[in-house]
């Protein structure tokens, strides 16, 4: 059994602190006291339970299923103490121990130059082979964030880096299909490895347009909480490449089942990332995930 406490997060478990700011209530006084006492062996059927627990359905995304992840994250931790195994070795048996990463600039307040400069510093600092910078103006159809900034970036970052480096781009729901489209040829011209949430995250016929229409490969999935539409954009193929976030989504269980469904359909899950703890449960993620991308 397990009695799960919160202090600025449960179990020192931390993400953004922004968020928990306004998600300790919902943790709190909705989702910690539905564990109270239950036994951490059933934890599969306690994610359906709190999510029924006092109507928690009625707040499904972010803000319910973030709270849950930290939950998750102290059980699994706990079962994993308790048998002296790995989070891998719970889910199934771990199949790699190194696995490649990006380094994500996460800026849009940068000129091209500017950007290409803080990216070398992350380089430099981590020694990344490939590298994840945003276009667009996030969530502002078809605005770039600077007058001409993903034009000139997206070609500057392959000229600087050479062809060795591993290009990602993040629009963050930026564009139309046509526009995003538009854009998805330049990352293609310059041999980018994924193009994510190119359009509106909840526009999905928009988005197979645009999947439908490039070669690249189209990722999405940060904002979802919805395991049903998940497995919709899975058979329907609105994108290449799911991305659940471990904490937005609730954790590594149902996170897993999004990849269990994806590998069905020979598609990669290649999870979103948070903050937080969100890169250690991210290693683990893949530590026992066979298509992470």
């Amino acid at each position: 059994f397990v009695r799960v406490r919160s202090k600025d997060g449960a179990a020192g478990i931390s993400v953004d602190n922004g968020r928990m700011s306004v998600l300790h209530p919902i943790l709190n006084r909705l989702v910690i006291p539905y564990f109270i006492g239950k036994d951490a062996r059933a934890l599969e059927d306690h994610l359906f339970g709190v999510y029924r627990h006092a109507s928690n359905y009625k707040y499904q995304g972010l803000a319910l299923w973030t709270p849950v992840a930290l939950v998750e994250f102290a059980i699994l931790d706990l079962l994993g103490r308790r048998t002296n195994q790995s989070l891998g070795d719970l889910f199934g048996g771990v199949i790699r121990t190194r696995m490649p990463f990006y380094v994500a600039s996460g800026r849009r307040d940068t000129t091209p130059e500017q950007e290409i400069d803080y990216l070398k510093g992350l380089i430099d600092r981590t020694g990344a082979k490939a590298i994840k910078y945003r276009v667009g103006g996030r969530m502002n159809r078809n605005q770039d964030a600077l007058p001409g900034r993903t034009d000139r970036l997206i070609p500057l970052s392959r000229k600087v880096f050479g062809d060795k480096m591993a290009i990602h781009a993040d629009a963050n729901s930026s564009y139309d299909p046509p526009k995003a489209i538009e854009v998805g040829r330049m990352l293609e011209a310059v041999g980018a490895v994924h193009y994510e949430e190119p359009c509106p995250f909840d526009d999905f016929v928009a988005t197979k347009k645009v999947t439908d229409a490039l070669k690249i490969p189209v990722a999405l999935g940060e904002q979802e909480s919805s395991q049903a539409r998940f497995q919709w954009c899975i058979r329907e193929h609105v994108a290449d490449i799911m991305q659940p976030d471990l904490y937005y989504y609730g954790g590594l269980i149902r996170s897993t089942r999004v990849a269990r469904m994806a590998e069905e359909c020979d598609m990669a899950t290649t999870v979103h990332l948070s903050g937080g703890f969100g890169f250690v449960y991210s290693l683990h993620f893949a530590s026992f995930t066979p298509k992470i991308g």
